[in-house]
């Protein structure tokens, strides 16, 4: 868990974000609940976020992979996409999140792939497909739609 992962940005997002002081690795990572999963985004874009997640430490008492974890990875990857799209003058805020689980996994890598569905001023929705990277099969839908809020301005010492 302690290995760094760089997420690719295009270049259009490092160039609206430079100059601002804001550190993208950290602003558009998975957080620390995020860090504890194990989640790691790759790839970061209005158009499509890619992350990925191990199965093992995130399991139900079973031994599969809990529904919650989906969940988690899914919130993550569709509100990267949604604060991309929001710019930084706007911060995202889920508002509704639902999932699908079409099948149990005890073991290996899930890989999540979120894409825009709606993208307004003032909300957006992604959907999120997690697929199981060995067998390539789906395991779970998510569709979350994200509130864009105002940027607070920035706090002055």
């Amino acid at each position: 868990m302690g290995e760094q992962t760089v997420t690719q940005f295009p270049q259009e997002i490092l160039e609206q974000y430079a100059g601002l002081g804001i550190d993208l690795q950290a602003l558009f990572s998975a957080g620390h609940l995020g860090e504890r999963m194990g989640i790691r985004i790759l790839e970061a874009s209005p158009d499509k976020v890619v992350g990925t997640m191990p199965v093992e430490g995130n399991t139900q008492p079973y031994g599969l992979l809990h529904g919650g974890a989906s969940a988690v990875l899914a919130e993550t990857l569709g509100s990267v996409g949604a604060m991309l799209h929001g710019g930084p003058s706007k911060i995202a805020v889920g508002v509704d999140l639902n999932a699908t689980h079409h099948r149990g996994m005890s073991s290996g890598l899930v890989t999540g792939t979120a894409s825009p569905v709606h993208r307004g001023r003032s909300s957006a929705t992604y959907e999120v497909v997690i697929m199981d990277d060995a067998s390539g099969k789906r395991v779970c839908t998510a569709r979350l739609t994200c509130m864009l809020r105002p940027a607070a301005p920035a706090a002055t010492a």
